[in-house]
């Protein structure tokens, strides 16, 4: 069954969404954990790394803490799956070199790009919001196994530029900054929680139920869901 939406743009969750949250875990994050201390020591001087670790210790309250123990809190939080600003931007920078040597390669459900080809071509907007850092969503979708995706997509968003993925509010700052009224825009999301703040702030909403996902089996709310991109109509009004 297809699910149709007017909307003139899309706006895309990653992990459990697009892509697969066990690539995430079993590849990302351990990479991202071993490049930490390197990070730390080898590119301390540089802004982002240093406002990110400035952040840290004032989010733990040490702000002495030396680079071995912000490596010790960084990994712990790792495996916590916190989603902590700091964390997301450190893994970023260390996840943006290693798509850039070739030593990642991103990955999407066999569904998605064709999905997201036939929408652009269309003429809908896509954009991204992830909790992952806007480094790290351009080096994902800059180095997929298809090549470089980034002229299909516009604007990205994370928890650093447009807030909490389960507050509306946030919504509301993505509507703005694209300037897209909120009931033309479409949220794609494998989580209820993210997918009913977006409800609330006036977007339409999509559910990914993949199995093996997380939170394939959490209660809808509400929202239409489906296990594909390829049940997705989004119409634009110009088209």
């Amino acid at each position: 069954m297809s699910l149709r939406f007017d909307a003139d743009c899309v706006v895309l969750d990653i992990e459990g969404t697009t892509s697969s949250t066990g690539f995430v875990v079993d590849v990302l994050y351990p990479y991202s954990r071993a490049a930490f201390g390197a990070l730390l020591t080898e590119r301390a001087g540089e802004p982002a790394v240093r406002d990110a670790v400035a952040r840290v210790r004032e989010l733990i309250g040490e702000p002495d803490a030396d680079a071995a123990r912000v490596e010790e809190v960084l990994n712990s939080w790792l495996d916590e799956d916190r989603k902590a600003t700091p964390l997301k931007t450190l893994q970023g920078i260390v996840w943006a070199q290693g798509f850039a040597t070739g030593e990642l390669v991103s990955h999407f459900y066999a569904d998605v790009l064709p999905a997201l080809r036939r929408w652009h071509g269309a003429g809908v907007g896509l954009h991204v919001y992830s909790s992952g850092s806007v480094a790290a969503q351009r080096a994902w979708f800059g180095h997929s196994p298809e090549g470089d995706l980034l002229p299909l997509v516009g604007e990205m968003f994370d928890t650093e530029n447009a807030g909490p993925k389960q507050q509306p509010d946030s919504y509301r700052a993505i509507a703005r900054s694209l300037g897209v009224p909120a009931e033309r825009i479409l949220f794609l999301s494998d989580r209820t929680a993210e997918l009913t703040a977006a409800r609330a702030a006036g977007w339409l909403t999509a559910g990914l139920r993949r199995a093996g996902e997380p939170y394939a089996d959490e209660p809808a709310d509400g929202h239409p869901c489906t296990d594909s991109f390829a049940a997705i109509v989004p119409a634009p009004a110009a088209a």
